[in-house]
């Protein structure tokens, strides 16, 4: 028989060792991730459960019982019952053998509610044009990759923040402040906020673009909008109509309700039958809203889809 020589207990140690240590340090890092994961959940439940005690989700209150009685009840399980009669409030009676006389109790203001859905649609045509002009332009001076300098990076981003914070309804006072009532107010403050809204999203994209394309044409002798032109622009238009068409359809939504503090569209409608407890007209409006922004939802994913083809075939 042939003997064999033990092996040395260093070898094995030697061999032994990464993978001791991989083992070591990948138990090290999940015993990291665990208690991160533990700090982060206890400050998350902290938190929220702070913000359910502001926002009175923990509110004991006195309701009316059918009876008369006032009773003390926690605020959610009193207000539930409460949405469920609004709801019940909105909906029309609508019967088969008299569909059409129903139809035409609940639509009774179809006319008014069309020609003020035509100026909807005009508003919120009309801002988002005025909203993709002024955040493409501003776009790339706000962009980090595409900026001039660090001064108008700054100046820019700051100009698009104060637009975007700033809700439509509060542009839409300070505008019927300046102009009166009217639609021209509801252009101006939808077309601020989508200008703000439009150029955060599309410096994004001008953030994640291939830089080379505009190094070349500076290389060419090209100056920064010649960058911008050539360089940036056709890498960035496929998401700037994505982004463009998401912005109308939200446009629609927005011009629809600041028409409440008078800045035309529809809204006044909305005001108009809250004012009055018109609860089957809220829900003839809502009707008229959801068809047409589903309508145009699915004119922009055609619209979208046409555009993402075009660009694979010339790609």
């Amino acid at each position: 028989m042939t003997a064999t020589a033990d092996p040395d207990p260093l070898d094995i140690a030697i061999a032994a060792s990464p993978i001791s240590q991989f083992e070591v340090d990948f138990e090290n890092r999940r015993r990291r991730m665990r208690i991160g994961w533990a700090i982060g959940t206890v400050l998350f439940l902290i938190v929220f459960a702070l913000t359910s005690w502001i926002g009175d989700f923990f509110k004991v209150t006195q309701v009316t019982m059918q009876d008369g009685s006032r009773e003390w009840r926690w605020i959610i399980s009193a207000g539930i019952p409460r949405l469920g009669e609004f709801i019940e409030q909105t909906i029309p009676i609508v019967r088969w053998d008299t569909l059409g006389a129903d139809l035409g109790n609940w639509f009774w203001r179809w006319k008014i509610w069309l020609e003020l859905l035509f100026e909807t649609i005009l508003i919120a045509f009309m801002a988002t044009v005025l909203g993709v002009i002024g955040g493409f332009v501003l776009s790339f001076p706000a962009s980090r990759n595409l900026a001039p300098n660090k001064s108008v990076l700054w100046i820019t981003r700051r100009y698009l923040e104060i637009a975007r914070t700033v809700p439509e309804l509060v542009w839409a006072l300070i505008f019927v402040f300046c102009f009166s009532v009217g639609p021209m107010a509801g252009v101006l403050a939808i077309g601020l906020h989508a200008t703000g809204a439009l150029g955060k999203l599309y410096s994004e994209v001008n953030e994640n673009i291939d830089m080379r394309p505009l190094e070349g044409v500076k290389a060419a002798g090209g100056s920064w909008f010649d960058q911008i032109r050539y360089g940036a622009v056709p890498q960035v238009l496929p998401n700037i109509i994505s982004y463009t068409l998401l912005r109308f359809e939200i446009n629609v939504r927005a011009s629809s309700i600041i028409g409440y503090v008078g800045a035309g569209g529809l809204g006044q409608e909305f005001r108009i039958a809250m004012s009055f407890q018109e609860y089957t007209d809220l829900s003839a409006l809502f009707v008229i809203i959801f068809v047409t922004v589903m309508i145009i939802d699915y004119g922009s994913e055609k619209l979208r889809h046409r555009v993402i083809g075009m660009e694979e075939r010339t790609s």
